[in-house]
């Protein structure tokens, strides 16, 4: 989970070093960093177990006389389509968001889309962008092979870690 307060300037801290600092998060045996500077703050915690939501769901009416809502805390967790679980089975590699944002299939509405299914792309090629704070970041193929399967909508909201691609290595 990461959390962004105050201005974001490139000057302070580019894309490339946050994307270090989660990495560092996720495998180092540290929970949280916290960086403050004059103009910007940066919050990165790796146990997304602490942020729950609540949802209110009426009682069935059978077991109680007036609905009373209940509440219900859950984490908050994206889960992959059964389709993208049975591919993984396959030795697919998948391409995973490496930051909060929004996906986008094409650099502009007018342009081409990047990738489709049945493409080949080799490594470093762009396969999207994800757009976090108003910056555009191109996201590019860690692997050389075949796109098998994309699993994210153009201009939806994506997670850290969520998967994108699943590709088939050449």
């Amino acid at each position: 989970m990461v959390f962004f307060a105050g201005s974001f300037y490139q000057k302070n801290m580019d894309i490339k070093e946050i994307q270090a600092l989660i990495k560092f998060v996720s495998t180092a045996g540290v929970d949280e960093v916290e960086i403050n500077q004059k103009d910007f703050k940066l919050l990165i915690k790796k146990n997304p177990a602490q942020f729950t939501t609540t949802q209110y769901i009426p009682a069935p009416v059978a077991m109680q006389a007036a609905p009373a809502p209940v509440a219900i805390s859950a984490p908050v967790v994206a889960t992959p389509s059964a389709p993208a679980a049975e591919a993984k089975a396959d030795n697919l590699i998948t391409i995973k968001s490496p930051m909060v944002g929004t996906f986008y299939r094409t650099a502009s509405p007018d342009s081409p889309v990047f990738v489709n299914v049945g493409d080949d792309v080799k490594l470093g090629t762009v396969i999207c962008i994800i757009e976090a704070m108003k910056l555009f970041n191109e996201i590019e193929s860690e692997v050389t092979g075949k796109i098998v399967k994309i699993l994210v909508d153009n201009a939806s909201p994506v997670e850290y870690d969520q998967p994108l691609f699943l590709i088939e290595p050449a």
